[in-house]
């Protein structure tokens, strides 16, 4: 190599690295991430405290990774050269059997958040059941895919028992309360329960446990042969591929429309928009297929049915609930959705001004250990 060739490959490395520093610091901070669905880190303040604690120096490095010029593009190539060197996960994600993409949840259940969330249900649990007996009040905590569909991880996988942590929530809880949504799952792990490529559940693995819960708390039965099942996009590709940023088989996106179903409106955030249906079809177009239910998370959603039976149900949940929330408009004649990440009211004081017959909690496993907001339960 000549000297004027050294030279070259020198210029366009240093254009390389000061190219991509000043991109940086041109390029505008994104908010949220369409591709991941989650916001994202922003610059964090400077003080004198979060610098000699060290929390500014993570959280800056939280927020370079967030905000890193050509993110996607980046993620895909490493998990591209991480594949090619036979590795059988990335970025916390396992490359599972039959083309699914499981999330590892590493260290989720082992933080101090995940230990004090479980003292916050409980207390709210110990309060409610002051006045719902176990028949009006459920606690449903979901198992993620790596608890139900351990058969499908790699050789030699090592996921954290989930389990162990749903069996300390279930210990802190009043008697009753717990609904043993495992046990249901896992009747059921052979059958696409969860997404291959999004974090969530299927409507069929809601449906089941569904079916159960009614059955337990003595509100009737339920049967795949009452709904409707329609497939509404083949295209599917979830938050869980986007954190691996290569081409992956998308999932098949399905709904569940009852054969006699009850008319309902639903009322949003206290406000005018009202609307006649959950599924909303337009956003099949983008990127969050998922949120063709309720149009994505709202801190209330109430619906008001004409299922006639006296009952009104709170639910307080995550996303998980998203899908399993319309089997109970055949049953009760009021069902409150409430996300405690976007509901700014004291829930006493909404709650009084209810006058609800029963109440569901329903969380996913690793929603629930990393949820900062649970803390609201008792506000």
């Amino acid at each position: 190599m000549n000297k004027r060739q050294s030279w070259n490959i020198v210029t366009l490395f240093l254009l390389l690295i000061f190219g991509l520093t000043a991109a940086a610091v041109l390029k505008p901070d994104k908010s949220f991430s369409e591709n991941e669905n989650r916001a994202l880190a922003s610059m964090p303040k400077l003080s004198l405290d979060s610098l000699l604690s060290g929390e500014f120096a993570t959280d800056y490095e939280t927020y370079l990774t967030d905000q890193f010029i050509f993110r996607d593009g980046w993620i895909g190539m490493k998990t591209t050269a991480e594949r090619l060197t036979f590795r059988q996960e990335a970025n916390d994600i396992y490359f599972a059997a039959d083309d699914y993409l499981i999330e590892k949840h590493t260290g989720a259940f082992e933080t101090e958040q995940a230990q004090t969330n479980i003292t916050y249900l409980a207390a709210f649990m110990e309060k409610m059941s002051e006045t719902y007996d176990s028949a009006h009040l459920t606690a449903m905590v979901v198992p993620n895919a790596v608890d139900i569909l351990r058969d499908k991880l790699p050789p030699f996988a090592s996921p954290y028992d989930e389990e162990t942590y749903l069996d300390q929530i279930k210990a802190a809880l009043p008697q009753g309360v717990w609904f043993d949504t495992s046990g249901v799952l896992e009747q059921h792990k052979e059958e696409e329960i969860y997404y291959r490529t999004d974090h969530h559940w299927k409507t069929l693995a809601a449906f089941y446990v569904f079916a159960d819960w009614i059955q337990e708390k003595g509100l009737g039965t339920a049967s795949l042969a009452d709904y409707q099942i329609t497939a509404v996009s083949d295209s599917f590709r979830g938050t869980v591929a986007s954190k691996v940023g290569i081409e992956t088989k998308p999932d098949t996106l399905e709904i569940f429309e009852p054969v006699n179903p009850v008319s309902y409106l639903l009322t949003y955030n206290q406000s005018d928009d009202v609307r006649s249906t959950v599924y909303q079809r337009q956003v099949l177009d983008s990127k969050d297929q998922y949120s063709i239910y309720y149009g994505g998370n709202y801190g209330l959603v109430e619906a008001s049915t004409e299922a006639g039976t006296g009952r009104r149900l709170l639910i307080i949940k995550d996303s998980y609930a998203h899908c399993f929330t319309p089997f109970t408009y055949q049953l009760f004649d009021q069902v409150d959705m409430l996300d405690l990440r976007y509901f700014s009211q004291s829930l006493s004081e909404f709650m009084e001004q209810k006058d609800y017959t029963d109440i569901l909690f329903l969380y996913n496993a690793s929603g629930f250990a990393e949820d900062t907001s649970l803390a609201r339960l008792n506000t």
